[in-house]
């Protein structure tokens, strides 16, 4: 009988691959359902549109890290509080704090609800 998969490494590995710019990776670890709602325009995006705000990421940052102040397993999911701080390919770094609420399937992230502020990234990015 195979162990439930775990939901804090499932979450663990989905930040892994935002970091390194391994959007295959994150893909896979969505369910084709997934959806992702974020506070600051209270907007769902499904995996498509999810993975074109996280081509912009990827694509306007040389590095990317997360500094992760908790990860904690929570009924159905994870929760998380981050600040990701990144470099843009003119040179300008960026801290964004964010709380996300990820609700997983199995071994597939169900859905995300996203706080943050994208002020500091829109602005070191133009």
């Amino acid at each position: 009988m195979a162990a439930d998969p775990d939901p804090l490494d499932l979450v663990a590995r989905l930040i892994a691959a935002i970091e390194a710019g391994e959007l295959g990776v994150v893909r896979s670890l969505y369910s084709p359902e997934a959806v992702v709602w974020t506070c600051f325009d209270d907007r769902e995006r499904d995996v498509d549109g999810s993975m074109r705000v996280l081509e912009w990421l990827v694509g306007s940052t040389t590095e990317r890290r997360y500094d992760v102040t908790r990860r904690i397993a929570i009924d159905g999911g994870v929760l998380q509080q981050h600040v990701l701080h990144a470099t843009t390919h003119a040179g300008k770094t960026f801290s964004m704090p964010a709380c996300l609420v990820v609700h997983v399937d199995g071994d597939h992230v169900a859905r995300v609800d996203e706080y943050l502020d994208p002020t500091p990234a829109v602005g070191a990015m133009g």
